[in-house]
């Protein structure tokens, strides 16, 4: 199934959409009890900065904090945000786009081109992690207060929904510049909600933006993040009333509370994947055999029944059923031990060898490696695990010491974002330092031919060489499920699992 993404033709409209949830009314409702909504989060962000973030977690709180140019609504639509509107050039090479106006940042920045001039800038810098996927603008110029002209180098599909997510969130120039590397923990924003503290590994607390630009929102008076790793301890939660909204119910518990009478469950298919890293810079997993025979060993099937409860679907690509890119590639085979054992062989390891499989702190994701640890077994391949609080999960990943190392990704709407910087030489997300040139030509032909029957074609070869190179093994395609207190009004399902609060209240 081919997903529909289209720029909506009304802004206003459009935004209205996606601040109420759709078909929901934007009425009077509004939080009640001291007005704030609880929402737990299984990860503690480590980065409060869309510029050098590098987690999903953080995206959850970003949502409050940062307004974009566009945003995603409940049907996957790309809609207008701060950027009313937006025009394309025949040649598919300059966007030239419409700001709203009267926007101020939480510190009394003005929002306008310059601003927008100036983000385009600070997330294509060398220290940005967003710097590939804006690799393709070539200026950025502020034509007057409210207009703005990006110029790429070449027609460049993936650009807009980019903008959807952290290369199109809004920072406060004028905070960034005062505060520099200091801005992660003092975030400023022209969102719904305005930060107001954190407790590191306990809470985010964020109040309501009484000046926000569209009026009558938030309705919260306050959004606290509540950091729980363990999704049981979240629903003991949830059901006693200390939270209203859960980021992640445990999968085995779903089928009790299907038709609870007090919480409700949102099952969103994610376009996300889960998978490990093995790091191609190291012995032995720099041999490409030493991969594929642990490619070869995963029961994907058991992983989706056992671990996640049946809740997701096994696959072996960067593309879930529902994107553009998905075909037959992702389905998974059954393991194949002699398989294995003829490649490991060949490689100089009959007997196998022993390797550090790194992990976080969230029992689901144990679960998995766990069963991963099994599966490999079998070959003589032992591997011990070593558990870590996410941050340093993603410090090491990123200094290259791991052998292997679980991380899933939430997903994007456009292929090009589920694969170009985790497989793309010296990419932001390539841990494994991978480096094929047949990939780099794949991938940057992929996102620079705007005709979806030569993407879809480009993609099933990546794909190919993907599997064949395995650097990234690819488990599964997760679903969001959300647990929520039925007093939660005006919760909107998104594609990109991300939860919005600027119309949430409490009835």
């Amino acid at each position: 199934m081919r997903k529909a993404f289209v720029v909506c033709a009304t802004a206003a409209m459009c935004i209205l959409a996606a601040a109420c949830g759709g078909g929901q009314s934007a009425g009077p409702s509004v939080a009640k009890g001291d007005g704030a909504i609880n929402i737990s989060l299984h990860q503690d962000p480590p980065k409060l900065d869309p510029t050098v973030s590098a987690a999903f977690i953080e995206r959850h709180v970003f949502q409050s904090i940062f307004d974009k140019l566009a945003d995603l609504n409940e049907k996957g639509e790309i809609v207008p945000m701060l950027a009313e509107r937006w025009d394309i050039s025949p040649d598919g090479k300059k966007y030239t786009f419409h700001l709203r106006k009267n926007v101020k940042f939480h510190d009394g920045t003005d929002f306008n081109a310059e601003a927008v001039k100036f983000n385009f800038a600070r997330n294509m810098g060398e220290s940005s992690v967003r710097r590939n996927e804006l690799k393709e603008v070539d200026r950025v110029v502020a034509i007057d207060n409210n207009t703005v002209e990006v110029y790429l180098k070449n027609p460049f599909a993936p650009f807009m929904s980019i903008l959807t997510d952290r290369s199109g969130m809004m920072v406060s120039p004028a905070a960034a510049k005062k505060l520099g590397a200091d801005f992660m923990n003092a975030p400023v924003g022209t969102g719904p909600f305005v930060y107001k503290e954190r407790v590191r590994g306990a809470t985010i607390t964020l109040e309501k933006n009484k000046n926000y630009w569209l009026a009558g929102f938030p309705k919260a008076e306050k959004i606290v993040y509540k950091i729980i790793p363990d999704a049981n301890v979240a629903l003991v939660n949830l059901k006693s009333g200390q939270l209203d909204i859960t980021n992640r119910f445990p999968f085995n518990e779903a089928g009790n509370y299907a038709n609870d009478s007090k919480i409700n469950l949102v099952n969103i298919p994610s376009p996300g994947f889960g998978g490990i890293y093995l790091n191609a810079d190291k012995a032995p997993f720099s041999n490409v055999l030493v991969r594929q025979a642990i490619e070869a060993l995963i029961d994907r099937e058991a992983i989706v029944k056992v671990a996640l409860s049946g809740v997701g679907t096994p696959g072996r690509s960067p593309f879930s059923p529902g994107n553009m890119a998905y075909s037959d590639l992702d389905k998974p085979r059954k393991p194949d031990l002699e398989k294995a054992k003829q490649l490991l062989a060949q490689a100089g390891l009959p007997g196998g060898f022993n390797f550090a499989l790194a992990v976080e702190m969230d029992p689901a994701a144990q679960q998995v490696v766990q069963m991963v640890q099994s599966m490999l077994k079998p070959a003589g391949i032992n591997a011990s695990i070593e558990k870590a609080d996410f941050g340093t999960v993603l410090d090491n990943l990123a200094k290259g010491q791991f052998d292997v190392s679980f991380l899933p990704w939430s997903g994007r709407i456009d292929p090009d974002q589920n694969i170009y910087d985790r497989f793309i030489t010296n990419g932001p997300l390539n841990y494994a330092k991978y480096s094929n040139r047949e990939m780099d030509r794949l991938l940057d032909a992929a996102r620079k031919d705007t005709d979806a029957a030569k993407r879809r074609e480009l993609y099933d070869r990546i794909v190919v060489l993907a599997l064949k190179e395995s650097p990234y093994i690819f488990l599964y395609h997760e679903h969001n499920l959300f647990g929520m207190g039925k007093t939660v009004a005006g919760f909107m399902p998104v594609a990109d699992g991300m939860i919005r609060t600027v119309n949430l209240s409490k009835q």
